[in-house]
């Protein structure tokens, strides 16, 4: 694992032999619980009662284009965003579902208990461009909430997501939590104790060129990054509180140098009555996400900033008993903006009850090479497996053709 100085030096030898790497990022907001792609983005008001939104419509600025009734200033950014909804992969599992999209393949071991097979794109992101910005110090991959499926497997713990725990932690000088760095008071205080500290053991005398800038970077830039407090109040205001302030952070995140972001905004299993349970999650997100797309947009960060907005599963097409929706793997939902893709279009489409893909289905392992595709990454991307054989990436996808 090569640790931040190693990478400053790494990088200062590429520059000299005038070889440039893209700075692209993801921000992965993950609905966590299984969100309903009917009252989402495939409304399908003209099917029967018991099938269509139970939550309405609105009119997006795309001619003849709706999303949820609860989603109303998304739909003015639709324009940026692009609405898929012939996404599918056929479990009704949790785990199942959530490794299968985190990491782009089925396997069932996970949810036994089992470990991870498969790294995920944050961490072949951390892989391929060390764990590290050699900018600014900041983590390549941070984690706002864990996922199931979100880590680097075989690659190893030090591509792991910056987080409440892991040795990608370790990757930054200072060792605190996520949580901890978002509370502005004592995320200054511990950057002050390591100053402290090291000011006091004489450590930075000992350390070369690479070391010090690598120490200077992470205390200047790293800790400014995860002060939204530095954001304008109008700024504030717009995300607005809850997943807003995280919204807010991972985009600051972005524009630090991270490369990977990935949001946990559960609460999405909604077995019974969904339009009650949807008014407090609809209405977060919707603040959220068009806060992010117009401030991306009006910051010129849309084209190198892409979002993913997903979870482990739709729900049944039919309302049950209860006025909810059950687990459903055979259409979900799934939306992006920005990324330098192709934006301002519904890709694929759904049967007219909301049950399947009526066009081609789209897979997770396409939604994976979609991702990787918009960071730079090349198709055909090996590291060695532990068991000292190349190993692709990704065997078997291709992004989605529409928007690349």
């Amino acid at each position: 694992m090569m640790s931040l100085p190693d990478l400053l030096r790494a990088r200062a030898a590429e520059q000299a032999q005038g070889r440039a790497t893209r700075e692209a990022s993801v921000v992965w907001l993950w609905l966590g619980g299984g969100p309903t792609h009917v009252e989402t983005f495939d409304p399908k008001m003209s099917a029967p009662e018991e099938f269509r939104s139970t939550v309405g419509a609105v009119q997006t600025n795309l001619p003849g284009v709706q999303i949820g009734g609860l989603l109303p200033r998304m739909g003015t950014v639709a324009n940026k965003m692009a609405f898929v909804r012939s996404f599918a992969h056929g479990s009704g599992s949790h785990g199942a579902g959530t490794y299968w999209v985190m990491t782009g393949y089925n396997n069932h071991t996970p949810e036994a208990g089992g470990a991870q097979a498969h790294p995920s794109s944050g961490s072949i992101l951390s892989r391929y461009r060390g764990a590290n910005n050699p900018h600014t110090g900041i983590p390549t991959y941070v984690r706002l909430g864990a996922v199931s499926g979100d880590g680097a497997s075989w690659l190893g713990r030090g591509y792991e997501p910056f987080g409440n725990s892991g040795q990608a932690r370790l990757n930054m000088v200072p060792q605190v939590s996520i949580e901890q760095l978002q509370d502005r008071r004592t995320m200054q205080q511990a950057f002050d104790n390591v100053s402290r500290e090291v000011d006091s053991t004489g450590m930075l005398e000992g350390l070369d060129q690479y070391g010090r800038q690598a120490y200077e970077l992470v205390q200047r830039n790293a800790r400014q990054a995860f002060e939204t407090s530095r954001e304008s109040a109008r700024t504030r205001e717009q995300y607005g509180r809850g997943l807003g302030e995280q919204m807010l952070l991972a985009r600051r995140l972005c524009e630090a140098g991270c490369g990977f972001v990935t949001i946990n905004y559960g609460g999405w299993d909604m077995h019974g009555q969904i339009a009650n349970a949807l008014r407090n999650r609809c209405g977060e997100v919707d603040r959220a996400v068009t806060a992010f797309v117009q401030d991306t947009v009006e910051r010129g960060q849309d084209r190198n900033i892409l979002l993913v907005i997903t979870g482990e599963f739709g729900r049944t097409p039919r309302i049950n008993r209860n006025a909810g929706r059950d687990h459903w793997g055979s259409l979900c939902t799934l939306a992006l903006a920005g990324g330098g893709l192709r934006m301002g279009q519904v890709v694929g489409e759904s049967t007219s009850k909301v049950e399947r893909p009526q066009s081609a289905p789209i897979s997770p392992i396409d939604l994976k090479a979609t991702v990787l595709h918009s960071l730079g990454l090349p198709r055909d991307l090996q590291f060695t497996s532990p068991l000292g054989r190349p190993t692709y990436m990704i065997e078997g996808g291709r992004p989605i053709q529409e928007l690349v």
